[in-house]
């Protein structure tokens, strides 16, 4: 997905038409999310729905070649498309966190280290394709990564004690309603809504101004090499040693140096390999907190509608960003939208008081 908006640039959209259809991939989020988790919390059945969603990625990347190429077709792709991926993305993770079980504390980033690894795989093996071979083949590719994981996923049972189908939900609004839990959702949108023009436009920004394919993959995938080594140390050299309050600063902090770097050294592949280095506490370090916030405060019974709010509260802040970043794109350069990101991230840090100040060491 890094080159995506490459190939809608090579197929002749604009960076306004781009950004639309970037919120539009993301748009589903607003909905999507309760939507798979309700269904999920109500049958039980969490990896049937990753399958269903699978095949429908799978058949959405081979529509692409029958439908016309034109703005609304591929808007409509996309939102379908987006959709089936709420389904995965929400629910896998409660199913790794219901296998893991008692041990999730000491497992779960070594399990998820293996997304990481097949990113880093994907972009620089797509990257190195795409020297060779014309990005408007990218679909294939797209098709091709689909299918083989709807192959995969039969390999994976349901959680063994995963709550099955159940009649009456559990309300979540008494959780919602606590100080610390808002909080730490709006923070995660405040945090998301300034990664929108990394994860819309990077790759675009880096074309423009002279970086190859290859570079552009190397970069993507320094980015998640960090993320693996956050996944891999986090649990014994941050959770055991600092309060959730403290980690969220560190990360709000760190990722307003991430956006700087990338606006104030935007032609230095050096400091642009130091800026996807931070990727480490922008996502990795973050997304290991959000995990155990919601495992800790949302019971067994609400675990798929957790993770979908987890996931909501990603598309609301990437999609407005997304808006907001490809409308004023060719107004300001993309180094000063980046710089705008760094100045907004910091709004995070008027929220921070409200999360826990002690230290953390369960799951």
């Amino acid at each position: 997905m890094p080159y995506w908006n490459l190939y809608l640039q090579d197929q002749g959209f604009n960076y306004q038409e781009i950004g639309i259809l970037s919120s539009i991939a993301i748009i589903t989020r607003f909905f999507a999310p309760f939507i798979w988790g309700w269904i999920a919390d109500k049958s039980g059945k969490r990896m049937l729905l990753v399958r269903v969603a699978t095949w429908m990625e799978a058949c959405i990347w081979f529509a692409i070649f029958i439908i016309p190429n034109s703005f609304q077709s591929v808007a409509l792709l996309m939102l379908i498309f987006s959709f089936f991926q709420n389904a995965i993305l929400a629910q896998f993770e409660g199913v790794t966190l219901f296998w893991l079980g008692e041990k999730r504390a000491e497992l779960y980033g070594k399990v998820r280290k293996w997304g990481s690894v097949g990113f880093i795989v994907g972009v620089f093996a797509i990257g190195a394709l795409l020297e060779v071979i014309p990005i408007s083949m990218l679909p294939i590719l797209l098709l091709s990564v689909s299918f083989l994981a709807f192959l995969w996923s039969f390999s994976i049972k349901e959680p063994e004690h995963a709550p099955s189908s159940q009649k009456k939900l559990e309300p979540l609004l008494p959780i919602l309603k606590k100080p610390m839990i808002a909080v730490f959702f709006t923070i995660e949108f405040i945090l998301l809504f300034s990664q929108a023009p990394f994860y819309s436009f990077y790759s675009n920004f880096l074309k423009e101004i002279g970086f190859s394919t290859t570079q552009i993959g190397s970069l993507w995938a320094t980015g998640v090499i960090a993320e693996i080594v956050m996944f891999a140390i986090a649990q014994k050299v941050f959770f055991t040693r600092f309060s959730w309050r403290s980690l969220v600063i560190i990360c709000l902090l760190l990722t307003s140096l991430r956006w700087f770097l990338v606006g104030m050294l935007e032609a230095n592949f050096i400091g642009q390999l130091l800026a996807q280095c931070l990727h480490a506490f922008s996502f990795g370090l973050f997304h290991l907190i959000a995990m155990k916030v919601i495992f800790q405060n949302f019971s067994a019974e609400q675990q798929g509608r957790g993770q979908a709010l987890y996931s909501t509260m990603w598309g609301l802040g990437v999609a407005s960003g997304s808006l907001l970043a490809g409308h004023y794109w060719q107004i300001f350069s993309g180094s000063r939208i980046f710089l705008c990101a760094s100045i907004v991230v910091l709004l995070g840090l008027m929220l921070v008081i409200w999360l826990p100040n002690q230290v953390e060491t369960t799951a």
